[in-house]
C-alpha cells in the first residue's frame, strides 16, 4: 500500500490568493490554477478580464507540470529550437502537455506534491506570478 502526499484546497487557495493579491494590485487579469499531485485541478480562479482561453492553458500547464515535476518552461525548451535533444511535444503521447511556461510544481521532501500555473500574461509573467504561488504554498508546508 502506498501513502501519497498531495496538495488539498486550502493549499490551493493559500496559493490562488498569493497570485491574486499581486495581480490585482499590478492591474493585469490571469487564469490561475492548482492542481493536485495527479494534475487534476483543485481550485481555478479567472480573474475578470482574463482570456477564456487560458482558462484550458493553466489547467494544461498545472497539469504537465505535476506529471513531468518540472516547469513547464522546460518542457517547452526541450520541444523548441535545432538541437539535438529536441522532440516533438507528441512524444508525450496526451494533448493536454504543454510547453509554455507559467506551470510549476510543487516539490516537497523531493517528491511532486502538485502544481501551481498561471495563464493570460506574457510567458515572463506568468512565471513569476506562478513562482508566487509557489512560494506561498511551501512557506506554510503542505498538507496530507
Amino acid at each position: 500500500m502506498r501513502t501519497i502526499v498531495s496538495l488539498d484546497l486550502s493549499d490551493a487557495e493559500r496559493g490562488l490568493s498569493a497570485m491574486r493579491e499581486v495581480l490585482e494590485v499590478e492591474g493585469k487579469p490571469a487564469v490561475l490554477a492548482v492542481a493536485d499531485v495527479h494534475g487534476d485541478v483543485l481550485a481555478l480562479v479567472r480573474m475578470d478580464g482574463a482570456s477564456p482561453s487560458s482558462i484550458t492553458i493553466a489547467m494544461n500547464k498545472a497539469w504537465t507540470a505535476a506529471r513531468e515535476g518540472v516547469p513547464t518552461f522546460d518542457i517547452g525548451q526541450r520541444v523548441k529550437g535545432p538541437h539535438e535533444d529536441a522532440f516533438d511535444i507528441a512524444y508525450y503521447g496526451d494533448g493536454r502537455y504543454i510547453g509554455w511556461g507559467g506551470g510549476l510544481p510543487v516539490v516537497v521532501d523531493e517528491k511532486v506534491i502538485g502544481a501551481v500555473a498561471v495563464s493570460g500574461l506574457p510567458e515572463l509573467e506568468d512565471q513569476r506570478i506562478a513562482a508566487l504561488g509557489l512560494s506561498a504554498i511551501l512557506e506554510r508546508g503542505s498538507s496530507t
